[in-house]
């Protein structure tokens, strides 16, 4: 016996599973780019326009991160309970590999770069993205 989503409307498809995210992942955007208003602020007063810039970046690495594991989770197939496993695992591992890669990549190209600015706005981010489990779809 199959894992199907009759009880879901409009979920036939295998895209149902990002139409299901799309209020969540919107709302965790939008508290994200209001905390990296904020620290970028924060970063710009307390280290000057490297800190600012960093902060920012940092950011943008989570976002970025978030995106592509939303992409890859609403890609994956769900016709059964290890198949949602299964891309909910492929997408986590999406999500961190490609922000170590990131800030990796920042820590690295950018040599002005403040550390604790950059991984520090990375991290708040990260835990806000992580708080769309709590948004409700109604």
């Amino acid at each position: 016996m199959g894992y199907n989503f009759w009880a879901l409307p409009g979920a036939e498809t295998k895209n149902a599973m990002l139409r299901r995210l799309s209020k969540p992942i919107r709302v965790v955007l939008r508290w994200q780019l209001a905390a990296a208003a904020v620290l970028t602020l924060a970063g710009g007063v307390l280290a000057g326009k490297h800190g600012a810039i960093s902060a920012a970046a940092g950011a943008l690495i989570s976002v970025i991160a978030g995106l592509a594991a939303a992409y890859v989770a609403a890609l994956s197939s769900a016709k059964s309970a290890g198949g949602v496993l299964a891309g909910a695992l492929r997408a986590e591992a999406v999500k961190v590999g490609l922000a170590v890669l990131l800030v990796w990549l920042a820590l690295t190209i950018y040599a002005e770069a403040v550390p604790l600015a950059l991984i520090g706005s990375f991290v708040v981010t990260l835990v806000i993205f992580s708080m769309a489990f709590f948004v409700r779809e109604y």
